[in-house]
């Protein structure tokens, strides 16, 4: 704790020097999980904090840096038998990003999003204080810094919440005819207490497969387990689409996944947005000896290097929007009408209390209660001229409104500033910034816009260069060779264990 401790005092520091001069500044974690295109202002550095303290079986709990990532955080406490009750999909997320951000996964029908796993989070205040918050100490700064994208204060240290682990999670794949029954599948199959994990992938309007897992430690004799890390093994959602076309009505089809191959499961191809990869280029071919060949370049890290590099966050439509089980089917026929956006990602979400800035909502009623919503992720190419493009995400956001549903808060945003804070407490979230010395820091409203005007903006001969294909996909490639990256999933912490 002692290294840790001096860092935290060095960070103070810096931000106390800020504020004194009331200089605003953005915090570097050393990566990053958004497609947000980035901002060009003061940073402090805090990517030291990167360290597991310490793992506590007696408790169930774990001592964590920010800037852990899922996959080096799961090698460490499945040494003990544990995991987090949450763990998001891409192992280069990290602890601080799902805490500062809206983090769920397919358990959080029954656990919520990752901040609700949080049982304590150590601070930097705007003005260099260091406090700690929980459910009992600073409670109102605990909730309220929970998805409002770091601009409440520096996390700088977290206790997690840990469970038991088992080594497998015997899958499920159950195949579904209509828009309608796969919603209804989701939500029946969230009601049924076997289950630990619940998520669905829509392939078109008439094809789904809802999937559900439950954790065991049996593995039947003359069984393989099933695995999607390796570069022959398939990328899952091929092997989503295959099981729902092997599944009888009656009889759905299952597997068994060793429990880290299941929880990092979507990193390979992140989802399907790596297929962009192949479209982009042209000339390659999509199958299964090309993603052989390619494989360390369609790990997330590597993806994600290569989509801020090249400046690739434009023209792709990279959107997670929450709605009520009530309007989910009416989102995504409008989807389908306006967008013809395929696969989409179905993830069921538990209820959060008001306010917040993670996605809540009281409908359908009629009782004036928080209900549970149906997370979409809609990722898939969209116009490639910015201004339809833009038009594009804003009749999104209006039907979202609609609709009752809400964006979570990663990925392009391009409501007006007015129309931002109709959907959000801003009252509440300005008297938590004042109370705690935040009102230096960039808004949550800062953060999330997205200045579509600077776009393609070329003032010079190399940089209109650099906009033309391939050339932003070829600079994306170097950037992500140059990162090293492909080192973390070739040497994953968690294989073997």
């Amino acid at each position: 704790m002692a290294t840790h401790e001096a860092a935290v005092k060095q960070i103070a520091k810096a931000v106390r020097a800020s504020y004194s001069r009331r200089e605003s500044y953005r915090i570097f974690h050393g990566s990053t999980n958004s497609t947000r295109p980035q901002h060009g202002e003061k940073t402090i550095d805090i990517s030291a904090l990167s360290n597991i303290i310490a793992v506590n079986r007696e408790s169930s709990s774990v001592l964590v840096e920010p800037n852990v990532p899922m996959d080096k955080l799961i090698a460490s406490t499945l040494q003990h038998g544990l995991i987090p009750p949450v763990v998001m999909e891409f192992p280069g997320i990290t602890v601080g990003g799902g805490y500062n951000g809206s983090a769920g996964e397919s358990s959080s029908f029954k656990h919520g999003y990752f901040d609700e796993t949080v049982r304590s989070v150590e601070m930097v205040l705007g003005n260099g204080d260091i406090v700690t918050a929980s459910k009992n100490e600073n409670p109102d700064l605990f909730k309220g810094a929970a998805g409002a994208l770091g601009t409440l204060g520096i996390t700088t240290l977290l206790e997690l919440r840990l469970i038991s682990a088992k080594r497998f999670v015997h899958t499920f794949y159950r195949k579904t005819s209509s828009i309608e029954e796969t919603i209804d599948v989701v939500r029946a199959e969230t009601e049924n207490a076997d289950n630990d994990y619940v998520d669905a992938v829509m392939f078109s309007n008439t094809f789904g497969v809802v999937i559900t897992g439950k954790q065991t430690d049996d593995l039947p004799d003359g069984v393989r387990p099933q695995t999607f890390s390796g570069a022959w093994d398939p990328w899952y959602y091929l092997h989503v689409k295959n099981k729902g076309n092997s599944a009888q009505n009656s009889e759905p089809a299952s597997d068994y996944v060793p429990l880290p191959e299941y929880l990092f499961r979507w990193d390979r191809g992140g989802f399907w947005v790596g297929n962009r990869a192949f479209e982009y280029f042209g000339f390659v071919p999509f199958n299964s000896i090309s993603r052989w060949f390619l494989n360390d370049f369609m790990h997330t890290r590597m993806l994600y290097r290569a989509l801020h590099s090249g400046n690739q966050s434009f023209g792709f439509m990279v959107q997670d929007l929450s709605l009520p089980y009530s309007t989910a089917e009416s989102f995504i026929r409008y989807t389908s009408n306006k967008l013809d956006i395929w696969p989409l990602w179905l993830c069921p979400l538990r209820e959060v209390n008001e306010p917040t800035f993670h996605p809540s909502t009281k409908l359908p009623g009629p009782e004036d209660s928080s209900k549970p919503m149906l997370n979409i992720g809609l990722w898939g190419p969209a116009s490639q001229d910015i201004s339809s493009f833009v038009r594009q995400n804003r009749d999104l956001e209006r039907t979202l409104g609609e609709l009752g549903g809400r964006k979570v808060l990663y990925a392009h945003t391009y409501y007006p500033e007015d129309e931002f804070w109709k959907l959000y407490d801003k009252k509440w979230y300005d008297e938590l910034r004042k109370k705690y010395w935040a009102e230096s820091l960039p808004t949550v409203y800062d953060k999330i816009k997205v200045d579509y005007r600077k776009h393609g903006q070329s003032s010079t001969w190399s940089s209109w260069l650099k906009s033309c294909w391939p050339i932003p996909g070829i600079l994306g490639v170097i950037a992500a060779v140059r990162s090293r990256d492909y080192l973390l999933h070739r040497n994953a912490p968690w294989k073997g264990i």
